[in-house]
């Protein structure tokens, strides 16, 4: 059990990296500053924020594409904001990308080739014939359809407040279903995908890599 809690402690601290404060912060200044200052000083305060932070990462010698990525999300946001003179439309790009995730995850899964294997693949450099065996695949499909609820849930609730127009209710929203959401979700699937993987009995990374025979031991070790 100790090893289990504490693997999933290094998935979630690999899952951040240090990005969740570019998401969390702009949007957060822009709302307390919009309510007492107005738009315009809104749109100052979360740009110079966010080149603030972009900075930061720079000197840290971390991924320039982190610190000029969440940059240019703030500015396109604060943008659109400064155009239309709607405080609600920072939130925008929030909204597109859950559109877009959710369309990508419902595709996956009806092509047979779930979005969240793809995910892992990418993340942990797992051949990716592995996740397509009868016998662990539908582990995948399964994580990936709960992706695809959740993600539909918030890209309702994200659409629902930005019509009424309540940038507040909006912020908070998108910064409770963002990351911290998002990690109980994610913990959830590691913990179901290495359960349901036990349960297809399919062999484990290594054992598919050496070709060895069954029994297998499976996967105990990420997802």
């Amino acid at each position: 059990m100790k090893t289990q809690v504490k693997e999933i402690f290094e998935e979630i601290r690999s899952l951040i990296s240090g990005k969740t404060l570019d998401a969390l912060l702009p949007p957060l200044i822009f709302v307390i500053i919009n309510n007492s200052l107005g738009i315009d000083r809104a749109v100052t305060g979360s740009l110079l924020l966010a080149v603030i932070l972009a900075i930061i990462r720079l000197m840290r010698k971390q991924t320039w594409k982190y610190a000029l990525g969440g940059f240019f999300g703030v500015a396109l946001a604060s943008g659109l904001v400064h155009i239309t003179k709607n405080a609600s439309n920072f939130f925008i790009g929030s909204i597109i990308s859950s559109v877009f995730l959710f369309l990508t995850a419902l595709l996956s899964v009806f092509i047979n080739k779930p979005m969240a294997a793809w995910t892992s693949h990418l993340s942990r450099g797992w051949p990716l014939e592995w996740y397509w065996r009868k016998d662990i695949k539908p582990a995948y499909n399964e994580v990936t359809w709960c992706w695809t609820l959740f993600i539909f849930v918030r890209l309702m609730i994200q659409f629902l407040l930005w019509q009424r127009g309540n940038v507040f209710t909006l912020a908070w929203a998108n910064i409770l279903l963002g990351w911290p959401m998002t990690l109980f979700v994610l913990i959830g699937s590691y913990i179901y995908g290495i359960w349901r993987l036990k349960q297809l009995g399919g062999p484990g990374v290594e054992e598919y890599r050496e070709g060895k025979n069954p029994p297998w031991k499976g996967q105990t070790r990420g997802f």
